[in-house]
């Protein structure tokens, strides 16, 4: 999992096809198997926290790493949870570089 991770999100520019089924089956395992592909279009997962400060700090961890990637997730915060969801705004649906972040996000 550790090498996936060290992998570098590339910019998409749009114009190309979205990840077909097998090949998001293909790199799920390189995640942690609390993400789950939601209707093939987004990655999912949520986290539990024993606090908010907990769940605010992971968020802002996973921010940060968002923003080094240049690419970015969507965040539900609340009381002791922390939801993420990815997926490539240019193409409206998955590419490599959204399971490279979850990736990252794993390792946080």
């Amino acid at each position: 999992m550790s090498e996936f991770a060290a992998k570098r999100c590339v910019p998409c520019e749009g114009g190309v096809p979205p990840l077909t089924t097998t090949e998001q089956a293909e790199l799920i395992p390189h995640l942690d198997g609390d993400w789950r592909v939601v209707d093939g279009h987004h990655l999912e997962r949520t986290w539990s926290f024993p606090d908010f400060a907990s769940a605010l700090g992971f968020t802002n961890a996973a921010g940060a790493i968002c923003e080094a990637e240049n690419h970015h997730a969507d965040f539900e915060l609340g009381w002791g949870r922390v939801k993420a969801t990815i997926w490539t705004h240019k193409i409206d649906g998955l590419t490599e570089s959204d399971f490279v972040l979850a990736a990252k996000f794993d390792r946080i």
